[in-house]
């Protein structure tokens, strides 16, 4: 279980029943993504739950396609006494699994992943688990748009083991001619054969049947929010502030912290280009690029670590809702202080890490219920995703996609320099991590990770498995290096196009002057300063301003989800931070213009 919200001993919601929910639909219409998804949903949710697949125990017993009989999947004509004693012995042998998973191992729902596309079969498999006291639904997923259906064969089916060593066109038109054969034979569900829920094009409409109580209900509405269209969720925390150990303070980024903003941005954008490679180089078909969508906490280091995103042009949202865990009366106390001034609370936390709530605090649990909705949208979006957040948050987040068991989610360690690629498949997640920061924030002198307060840390909390697929301090590939090369070529293409566009509107405002008769002779600058409007005072003031931050460059925290865009960054006089350090390299042009302005009398 991931982060359950609800717990019991039997690991049983005891007013829900059994359920066996029975996918339906042709081949590559997305069952096995939906039903991978609302098993990692329920699991979160406290419900004891697995999924057992037709296809992947077939593979198990037979291998690969070159050990299936050739007329396994055939259809247009009979088969064999043999393949069907086969396939009856297979599917049998499955049900009894799942008839195991309730009665010995305390289940209470099962997705079974299969075709499911005749009537007949349907009935016998409604009528043997209703006869036992389980109740059966119908899931079918209808697809009629060919683009996703060819799109879900070569990013799934082709890395399946019935087509390893396949040519990727051979096996694609393979397994088009297996769909043409199933869909002679297909019927659809209908009202009549029992209680359906019946999604159309992953997402696009869904139409359901006799669903009832509270665990249907809450399986309907998330399948309105999910979809299969590849993309990539990126986690990274958020850059060092002035105070660093007080949860009340809300402080702004320290120097360092703008310095880490800045080289994250560039970090990103180095990671969505080799990913965009890596897909050529493995034969995937690469189309138009995911738009980027970053969230972050309304807390001023989260959205501050931003502000290079929205200069860019990226859409940033600010979510309240994603604030970091909070300390209660640990607020600004390391761990020894914590033992001390609380022996009796330290004691019951040490007990259980994830459930335990200080004093005017939050626990583990806390905040996975208050993360609940943010899940939802997490689902329901389309785009490329970059969560810049605080650790607690991005554990509570990853032990949803991974599948983390609730003792493990306070120690898995989210390091400030590391960037969390998480990619959805059909079979789970695919998780990875790059290291693109060693700079000040990141660790202390014996090299243990720095968090912003003892609520946020991993100390006394536990560990994670080595198999738990969250072991990212350990397990991190080092992308420095292209990190600062991205950074570099950024801010050189910034500061050129702004020059350009500077020296343009110069130029022009000369040329008009010149024509209208009101240009002022040229005369000397004193100790070289510049008549270039507001750039001398930025000049002085810009380091200060970068160091302070202050509310009235950036704006006060908001009270509820806001959109940033690059209008947030300008101020009056002199814009953005990023476009006044930039405007400062603009001297050189103006001191040009002047001189030859001098020679032109």
């Amino acid at each position: 279980m991931a982060a359950p919200l609800y717990v019991t001993q039997s690991g049983r919601l005891f007013h829900a029943g059994l359920i066996l929910i029975v996918t339906v639909g042709l081949p590559a219409r997305g069952k096995t993504h939906i039903s991978r998804a609302l098993e990692r949903y329920l699991r979160w949710l406290g419900v004891k739950t697995r999924v057992y697949s037709l296809g992947d125990y077939r593979r198990k017993v037979l291998g690969g396609a070159q050990n299936v009989p050739p007329d396994y999947f055939q259809t247009k004509s009979p088969r064999s006494e043999a393949t069907n004693a086969l396939r009856r012995r297979i599917k049998n042998e499955l049900e009894d699994q799942i008839m195991d998973f309730y009665t010995v191992q305390g289940g209470q729902v099962v997705i079974y992943d299969a075709n499911n596309g005749n009537v007949k079969n349907r009935k016998d498999c409604y009528e043997k688990f209703e006869s036992k006291g389980v109740h059966v639904i119908f899931l079918e997923s209808v697809c009629d748009q060919e683009e996703i259906i060819t799109a879900n064969i070569r990013s799934v089916k082709l890395s399946s083991p019935d087509y390893a060593g396949w040519d990727a066109d051979r096996a694609v038109a393979d397994y088009w001619s297996r769909i043409r054969d199933q869909e002679q034979v297909y019927d659809t569900v209908t009202a009549d054969e029992g209680p359906f829920i019946k999604v159309m094009n992953v997402g696009e409409r869904i139409e359901v049947n006799r669903i009832e109580g509270y665990l249907q209900t809450r399986c309907c509405f998330f399948l309105m929010n999910i979809h299969t269209k590849p993309r990539t969720i990126y986690f990274a925390r958020s850059g060092q502030s002035l105070i660093e150990h007080s949860y009340k303070a809300d402080s702004d980024l320290s120097p360092a912290g703008w310095e880490y903003s800045e080289r994250m941005k560039a970090a990103v954008i180095a990671r969505r280009k080799a990913l965009k490679e890596e897909k050529k180089a493995n034969g995937e078909a690469v189309g138009n690029e995911n738009p980027l969508l970053i969230w972050t906490s309304a807390r001023r280091r989260a959205y501050h670590t931003a502000w290079p995103f929205v200069h860019s042009g990226f859409k940033v949202v600010q979510k309240p809702i994603m604030s970091e865990i909070n300390p209660g009366v640990w607020d600004g106390l390391s761990t020894g202080e914590a033992m001390e001034l609380y022996p009796d609370e330290w004691d019951r936390f040490l007990s259980d890490p994830y459930a335990h709530r200080a004093p005017r605090a939050e626990s583990y649990h806390d905040l996975s219920v208050r993360l609940e909705p943010v899940i939802f949208e997490l689902e329901r979006c389309q785009d490329d995703l970059l969560i810049i957040g605080h650790a607690s948050v991005i554990r509570c987040l990853l032990a949803y996609l991974v599948g983390l068991p609730p003792n493990e989610v306070p120690a898995v360690e989210i390091a400030r320099g590391d960037l969390v690629e998480v990619t959805p498949a059909s079979y789970g997640v695919i998780s990875r991590a790059f290291h693109f920061w060693s700079g000040e924030g990141r660790g202390d002198a014996s090299g243990e990770n720095l968090y912003e307060n003892f609520a946020e840390s991993t100390s006394g909390k536990g560990t994670v498995l080595p198999d738990s697929g969250v072991n990212f301090a350990a397990d991190a590939f080092n992308m420095e290096q292209e990190a600062e090369e991205e950074e570099k070529i950024e801010k050189e293409i910034q500061a050129d196009n702004l020059a350009k566009s500077l020296k343009g509107k110069i130029l022009n405002k000369l040329h008009n002057s010149s024509k209208d008769g009101t240009r002022s002779a040229p005369h000397p600058h004193p100790q070289g300063q510049s008549t270039l409007p507001h750039l001398q005072e930025d000049k002085e003031n810009e380091r200060e301003e970068r160091t302070t931050g202050s509310d009235a460059e950036y704006g006060n925290s908001p009270a509820s989800e806001e959109v940033l865009s690059e209008g947030d960054l300008e101020g009056k006089e002199g814009g953005s931070l990023r476009a006044r350090a930039s405007e400062l390299q603009a001297f050189d042009i103006w001191n040009e213009i002047e001189e030859a302005d001098k020679v032109s009398g």
